[in-house]
């Protein structure tokens, strides 16, 4: 049977997701080890708070790319930190562009936004069309082993969210300016709109890569468990909403038939959520690993991993 990698092999961009615990960096780090293995120059990105590539390779994984192997590279973005640039280049495009008379009062408010919610997904995001920009992407797939599913979804339906509320500013805007111009001889072109144009713009570019199911894929790893099978369903439901590709399932730490014990009996209650798994997903590309003898540790443990991929 044809391998999820094999299936996989023409996209540009894989994002793995899923509940925290199912082994969701394990299968990500696997699969782009394996894809790097194959000849293709293969980054992957962490978005994950947690960041533990640099635990499951064994090198100090940082915010900037750095090799990990041959044709592997690695980096850990810092959604923190990605708000804090966020915020200074927010401020930077305001100047010149407002009076100074109430640019103290802007900044108040914007340094205001840092602290709300979504400004971290805001700013992970940007990060994530940095990386995505085909003019400067030197990589052939770039994986990105994503944080736990419902702040993945936030992300990734941002460009959709942020479009419609970005077309309303513009609006609004234009109205003003309009008006002002029917006052007064204000400038032709207006700064604001233009910077609030070039936003769109992104946000535009950044949906039309995450809708190309020829070049982007996303894939949730599960374990044969309640939760996980449930909570995957909803999610690719959203995504599909959104027209984002979700086409593989990694089922992981699936118990071997020939275990004994205590063993036997949990495979026995996994049989349940395997059954439902197949049957709900089986319109997407499914891999199953089994619960393995060891930790998954190292490019060798990787490797192993790979294999199921």
């Amino acid at each position: 049977m044809e391998k999820l990698a094999e299936k996989l092999k023409s996209r540009s961009f894989v994002f793995f997701g899923g509940k925290g615990g199912t082994g969701k960096t394990t299968c990500a780090a696997a699969f782009a080890l394996r894809a790097s293995r194959d000849g293709r120059k293969t980054l992957i990105a962490s978005t994950d708070p947690a960041h533990s590539l640099s635990d499951i390779f064994g090198v100090a994984i940082g915010p900037k790319e750095r090799p990990i192997s041959h044709g592997l590279y690695g980096i850990e973005i810092d959604p923190e930190e990605e708000a804090k640039k966020y915020i200074t280049r927010v401020k930077e495009q305001m100047q010149g562009v407002v009076s100074s008379v109430i640019i103290q009062e802007i900044e108040r408010q914007i340094d205001a936004a840092y602290l709300s919610p979504g400004s971290e997904e805001a700013a992970t995001f940007d990060k994530f069309v940095e990386l995505m920009d085909e003019a400067g992407n030197p990589y052939d797939l770039i994986v990105f082993d994503t944080a736990p599913t419902g702040h993945t979804l936030r992300l990734l339906t941002l460009p959709e969210i942020l479009g419609a509320w970005m077309d309303s500013l513009i609006a609004r805007r234009s109205r003003a300016v309009k008006l002002l111009r029917m006052t007064s001889s204000g400038p032709k072109d207006d700064p604001i709109i233009k910077v609030l144009e070039k936003r769109k713009t992104s946000f535009e570019k950044a949906r039309a890569i995450l809708t190309d199911r020829s070049i982007t894929s996303f894939v949730f790893v599960i374990n044969a468990e309640k939760l996980p099978v449930a909570e995957t369903a909803k999610a690719l439901s959203l995504l599909r909403k959104y027209g984002i590709a979700a086409e593989g399932i990694v089922i992981n730490k699936v118990i071997p038939p020939e275990a004994g014990g205590l063993l036997e009996k949990r495979r026995a209650i996994q049989e349940k959520y395997l059954a439902e798994a197949r049957t709900k997903f089986s319109d997407l590309w499914i891999a199953e690993i089994p619960l393995l003898d060891s930790d998954v540790d190292g490019i060798e443990g990787l490797l192993r991993v790979a294999a199921f991929l």
